[in-house]
């Protein structure tokens, strides 16, 4: 488990810097996030969510990987490649994204593909 997660932390960035991988930004809140994600720019998140139902909490995590609307075919297919060297670093994640669309990076979208690979849900015993 990576140690920045029992702060406040929630989330962790990577970042182009010419052409190698960086790390970004860290933050609690997960708007900062998607402000980062602009049309012009592509960029890893490594971010924690907490999913589960009415009998059970847990901290889920997911690998998003934004492509802006105006990154190039090149660098868009570059970054396929360039996600290897992200997942050596960020090994443990329930659900892996490949986002280009403002409305996928919703964090009730993306809570809810995590519940879905989560396993059991019980909420339907309490209806």
């Amino acid at each position: 488990m990576c140690v920045f997660f029992l702060l406040p932390i929630q989330r962790v960035t990577f970042k182009y810097d010419g052409s190698t991988i960086v790390p970004g930004e860290q933050g609690a809140e997960y708007q900062d996030f998607i402000q980062q994600c602009t049309d012009d720019i592509r960029l890893f998140a490594f971010v924690r969510f907490t999913t589960g139902d009415a009998m059970s909490k847990r901290s889920k995590f997911a690998l998003i990987t934004w492509i802006g609307e105006n990154v190039s075919g090149l660098q868009r297919a570059k970054t396929g490649t360039d996600k290897t060297l992200v997942k050596e670093v960020v090994q443990n994640f329930a659900k892996e994204f490949v986002i280009s669309d403002r409305k996928e990076l919703e964090e009730d979208f993306i809570k809810s593909e995590l519940k879905k690979a989560g396993g059991a849900n019980y909420d339907a015993q309490a209806e």
